[in-house]
């Protein structure tokens, strides 16, 4: 079920109902929560709940055996059943036809057909964001940063909590595990604070990306021919709101929906749009994503310890690999490439002094503007479709065939996301600490909104993912 579908909306209010019985009550806490969110998951596909128990029974058992080894040796052949269990899982749902088809295409040249070698198997939701989380659990227990989970109720919920199982944020076991021993924070203003948070969520998604893609975006990617450059401007910049707004509304609600039931879940974005480099825009975009790269992946290749030369490698292979993570297609490997790239430009204007207000403008509009049309290499998956958009991009044809409401949608987008946190903050405090009869009726309003629009469909982006 998706956040944004009705089952959702009968399914969080029985679940806060019920866990208000059981949240002070260690065990029978534990195995509601984990019961829930097993039910979460099967909602989309039941069979593939073996897989997420599957990476759970292995990560912890190889954590209980590495928290009795010590002998080096036999540490690293335990890491490395880990890695071998729950990077060969993802790479057969998420990459093994990728790679079946670029081999395809070279059998196929001297007259081969190797199609019979392809998969029919659905990618299971979510196994991208739980199978780094699991591997962030066993990597750190095997460089002895954290305590071995005992409890295997707890690990298992700990991999499988339902408001950020599907897209993240990725939680990390010294974030999360912690929060399992002792009794959640359960309180009025907690609760009232967190549903301000699902409904900025459901209004990112609902009036935000959904609108933008239906009213213009993805008419004009599916056909760039058929608009004018003006239009394809337009879709370029939509599109990128869009999947801010789709990503970012998904964690606001799942770190929501957490906090109602008393646990906190990290910051997944911090306004990226306003960042003055790439680096930056890195720092504030799908956060515990970056950091997990940055962590179990570019530091290890070596960091920025080495010659610079080394460190443009690692900042490279770190991007290539995280554009490949969103999606076993070259068009994700493209964007990662291209983004390693911007980092690596970006390193001299990175370490810059402050500059005057003007200066920090055009940075934040240079970086904007570069992310923006890198989208289109993760939007498009198609040369020729590609080709065509780029194409009507130069060719400086007038004319605006989208709707007035699209534009409009956009420069809402636009304005909330410039707008300083300090006032977000303050009316979201201003509207929690609001008499009850006031955030009721504002809530049944949203409601009523969301249904008369697209309640229930799209799913979110990174679903996919």
């Amino acid at each position: 079920m998706n956040f944004n579908s009705p089952q959702f909306f009968l399914f969080l209010p029985t679940v806060l109902l019920l866990y208000t019985l059981v949240f002070r009550r260690e065990r029978f806490r534990d195995v509601f929560l984990l019961t829930v969110s097993y039910v979460f998951y099967m909602s989309w596909n039941w069979r593939y709940a073996g897989l997420i128990l599957l990476s759970t029974v292995v990560d912890y058992t190889v954590g209980r055996r590495l928290d009795l080894e010590n002998r080096p040796r036999a540490r690293k052949v335990l890491l490395v059943m880990s890695l071998v269990t729950n990077l060969g899982l993802l790479g057969i749902f998420k990459y093994y036809n990728f790679f079946a088809d670029m081999g395809g295409g070279l059998f196929g040249a001297f007259g081969m057909d190797v199609q019979f070698m392809r998969h029919r198997m659905l990618l299971p939701v979510g196994i991208s964001f739980y199978t780094f989380q699991t591997l962030s659990y066993t990597i750190d227990l095997y460089r002895r940063q954290i305590p071995c989970e005992k409890s295997f109720i707890k690990f298992a919920v700990f991999v499988s909590f339902f408001p950020q199982l599907v897209a993240g944020p990725i939680v990390r076991a010294s974030q999360f595990l912690p929060q399992l021993h002792t009794t959640p924070h359960v309180s009025e203003d907690r609760f009232n604070r967190g549903m301000t948070l699902v409904f900025r969520g459901l209004f990112k998604k609902i009036i935000i990306a959904d609108m933008l893609a239906g009213l213009g975006v993805d008419a004009v990617f599916a056909n760039p021919g058929a608009f004018s450059t003006l239009d394809l401007l337009l879709a370029v910049y939509g599109y990128s709101f869009q999947i801010y707004a789709d990503f970012s509304g998904y964690s606001d609600i799942a770190i929501g929906v957490a906090r109602m039931l008393g646990f906190d879940l990290p910051l997944n974005f911090n306004r990226p749009y306003m960042a003055q480099n790439v680096r930056e825009f890195w720092t504030r975009w799908h956060i515990t994503l970056s950091t997990w790269l940055r962590d179990y992946l570019y530091i290890p290749l070596g960091g920025n310890r080495g010659t610079r030369g080394r460190t443009r490698f690692n900042l490279m292979m770190t991007m290539l690999l995280g554009g490949l993570w969103h999606g076993a297609a070259l068009n994700f490997v493209f964007w990662g490439a291209w983004h390693g790239l911007l980092l690596i430009l970006a390193e001299r204007s990175s370490r810059a002094p402050d500059a005057p207000f003007r200066v920090r403008v055009f940075r934040r509009l240079l970086t904007f503007n570069l992310v923006t049309f890198s989208w289109l290499l993760f939007r498009i998956g198609s040369v020729d479709l590609l080709v065509e958009y780029l194409r009507g991009l130069v060719a400086f044809t007038g004319g605006i065939a989208l709707q007035p409401l699209f534009i409009w949608v956009l420069a809402l987008a636009a304005i909330l996301h410039c707008i300083p946190l300090a006032w977000v903050d303050r009316a979201a405090d201003g509207f929690a600490r609001s008499p009850r009869i006031v955030q009721s009726g504002a809530y049944a309003a949203l409601i009523l909104l969301f249904v008369g629009l697209t309640f229930g469909s799209p799913a979110f982006i990174y679903f996919q993912f």
